[in-house]
């Protein structure tokens, strides 16, 4: 006798192609392997189950009783594991679970309301936390204190998995009575202005600064915030320009001036999640509504 910890579900299966077939030759047909794989299965559930299981008469591969038996029991418990591997129906109306989606600024001003708006009318049970990500968000998702991040992630790691949900370029905020208010700026120009500068606490640098650094050049930056928050408030009656996202400005420009950032780079949002969350139902249905919802 073996223990049964030591039984596996693929001898219960050849047991059950044999004793189909009835030949130990035509179920290692069936199944693709050579015959010796068949026998040294079968030998090991005889061992396990302390019966020959089949038997030679007249020719002919016999299954004993105690192997009918186990035949039909086997059947039902490859199948019951069948079913047990289908990913369980998922029914946004009942679920009851929690989503946790990391962000920032930007997310949280132009997309977070439309997404949980979206969620909540198809999910109306549905717990969601939105946290900050404070551009370590890909470490929430490995440390699975959030679900899903979304934003301007450039990171290339195996362990994650991403999605685009849209592109934004960059704009100049500015004052209306600004002496660049009317005009787009060229880059000599721009590199002129008195800037605000958003420095996402040290933690990530926008793709405009980064371009701007490879080209080697530096702006003037008497004002340098953490957030964008409250950035146009800063702009108003002052000779300070901003730059920010085209949506983001459209989004906070309260009568300020707009006009294009002779930069030219653009700002790629995307939704990333991990391996832990890849197969869940409620993540995934998460994903597909969020990507749907985004534009």
């Amino acid at each position: 006798m073996i223990p049964p910890e030591h039984l596996d579900l693929r001898s219960l299966y050849i047991l059950t192609v044999v004793h189909r077939e009835r030949s130990f030759s035509r179920a290692a047909e069936v199944l693709g392997v050579n015959q010796s794989v068949v026998s040294y299965a079968i030998d090991k559930l005889r061992g396990g189950f302390n019966d020959p299981l089949f038997v030679r008469e007249g020719g002919r591969t016999l299954p004993t009783e105690r192997c009918d038996t186990l035949a039909r029991d086997a059947s039902r418990i490859l199948s019951d594991v069948a079913i047990l591997q289908e990913a369980p129906a998922f029914d946004p109306a009942t679920a009851k679970g929690r989503l946790t989606i990391a962000c920032n600024f930007y997310e949280r001003a132009l997309m977070v309301p439309r997404i949980v708006s979206d969620l909540r009318r198809e999910a109306p049970h549905l717990q969601i936390e939105v946290v900050d990500a404070g551009g370590t968000g890909h470490e929430r998702l490995l440390d699975g204190t959030a679900d899903l991040l979304i934003g301007p992630y450039r990171r290339q790691d195996a362990a994650l998995f991403e999605r685009s949900l849209l592109t934004d370029d960059y704009v100049c905020l500015m004052d209306p009575a600004h002496p660049a208010a009317a005009t787009p700026p060229t880059l000599e120009a721009y590199l002129a202005f008195q800037h605000i500068v958003v420095t996402y606490g040290g933690r990530w640098t926008s793709p405009y600064l980064a371009e701007l650094d490879r080209l080697g050049h530096r702006l003037n930056a008497p004002l340098r915030v953490p957030s964008p928050a409250g950035i146009a408030r800063l702009v108003a009656g002052s000779d300070l320009v901003a730059t920010v996202p085209r949506r983001l400005a459209r989004d906070m420009a309260q009568g300020l001036a707009v006009q294009p950032c002779p930069v030219d780079v653009t700002l790629s949002v995307k939704i990333v999640w991990s391996q832990r969350t890849h197969h869940t139902a409620l993540p995934a249905w998460a994903r597909d509504r969020i990507a749907g919802t985004v534009t």
